[in-house]
């Protein structure tokens, strides 16, 4: 017996018709094929197995499978099914409604952007599989999104080298107080000379951050960092300084915070979605990063909102 690696699906497919309807004249016409094409592409399957798989009685009566004909066609019938799920899966994957989507993230895009695009997957895409990494470390992502562990991630900036990004919201930085320590309105960087500082660990925002208070003229006084910016909050909820932080590390909606745009700006921090720059995006990553767009352009309005409002009293 010659190597069944040999056989086509189309010889497969004859098989069946022939089976099915019991002559060659109905199974191409099944196909669509000429008879005299049915029956070469039978001839080359029997001469692939090295024996006949049709008893062919003539005349009228139909054509039946010989022992070895019917073995084979149980075979052939689970690769044609099996080409049946793959085709439908296949289709699917190219949806964006299967597959996996590996998503790297950091603090702030975790507890507002991503849900709301998560959100938005998981009710378009439920049989999507999802996992998330989340790290702080700008290195930490690239390093993922580099290595393929990551197909996307949200990143600061335009990202590094080899990373392809979209423009996902711009985010200012505010300072947080409490509510009636400062008038309310713009604060002057000028005026936080004496009011010891909540800060963040030195990772790039933070660093970013501190660049532009000295920039303004003014030098950090430090009393406590946190990596945690629901701990930054809590701190300057206690009554133990003031922080300056990208407005989307702040609750907006904490009545126990005011918050107020800075005098002279420091320039915006801006959220991109980035992705390996020489890689093909899969239907789900492209999926992503258009809902995180669209996300951001929800946010930017809030923001501008938030911005434009005078801190509460």
């Amino acid at each position: 017996m010659r190597s069944l690696r040999e056989v086509e699906i189309r010889h497969l497919e004859a098989l069946d018709a022939v089976a099915t309807t019991g002559t060659f004249g109905r199974a191409a016409e099944r196909l669509g094929y000429t008879q005299s094409a049915i029956s070469q592409q039978i001839a080359a399957l029997e001469r692939m197995v090295g024996e006949p798989v049709f008893d062919r009685p003539g005349g009228p009566r139909p054509v039946e499978l010989t022992p070895l004909g019917a073995e084979l066609l149980e075979h052939g019938r689970r690769i044609l099914t099996q080409l049946d799920v793959m085709t439908d899966e296949l289709e699917r994957f190219r949806h964006g409604e299967v597959g996996r989507l590996s998503i790297g993230t950091f603090q702030s895009t975790s507890s507002t952007i991503l849900p709301m695009v998560i959100g938005r997957m998981r009710s378009q895409y439920p049989d999507l599989d999802l996992s998330v990494f989340e790290s702080d470390q700008d290195l930490e992502l690239e390093s993922r999104l580099a290595s393929g562990e990551l197909d996307v991630s949200f990143v600061v900036g335009d990202g590094a080298d080899g990373v392809e990004v979209r423009h996902v919201v711009t985010d200012p930085f505010v300072l947080i107080a409490r509510p009636g320590q400062f008038a309310a309105g713009p604060v002057s960087i000028t005026d936080l000379e004496s009011e010891p500082m909540i800060g963040q660990q030195e990772h790039s925002c933070q660093l970013f951050n501190e660049a532009g208070l000295r920039a303004a003229g003014l030098t950090p006084s430090y009393v406590f960092r946190s990596n945690d910016n629901g701990t930054v909050a809590a701190m300057v909820r206690a009554g133990m300084g003031v922080a300056v932080l990208p407005l989307l590390c702040v609750e907006i909606e904490d009545p126990r915070l005011s918050i107020h745009p800075l005098v002279p700006v420091i320039p915006d921090r801006r959220i991109a979605v980035g992705w390996r720059a020489d890689r093909t995006l899969s239907p789900a990553a492209s999926s992503f990063v258009q809902i995180a767009a669209d996300v951001g352009e929800t946010l930017a309005v809030t923001i501008r909102d938030v911005m434009a409002s005078p801190a509460p009293a």
